[in-house]
């Protein structure tokens, strides 16, 4: 039981049929990163005053109907 080898593999990261090659990656400069982050903070932030104003607007639907339930 021997294994037997490839006779053709390709070498990691080469390139694919179509010729399509990877970008070199660059490193981000300090200024870059805080911005991104700061956008993305900027981004939840949103989501999240989004998700509580249709919270508070569901609260206040609720009380409108406890208010008619106790007036009867």
């Amino acid at each position: 039981m021997t294994a037997e080898k490839k006779t053709e593999a390709a070498p990691k990261g080469a390139a694919t049929a179509t010729g399509s090659t990877r970008k070199a990656w660059t490193p981000k400069s300090t200024v870059d990163v805080v911005l991104e982050q700061i956008g993305k903070q900027e981004k939840r932030v949103t989501d999240l005053q989004r998700a509580l104003d249709a919270e508070k607007t569901s609260l206040n639907k609720l009380l409108q109907a406890k208010k008619i339930l106790e007036a009867s």
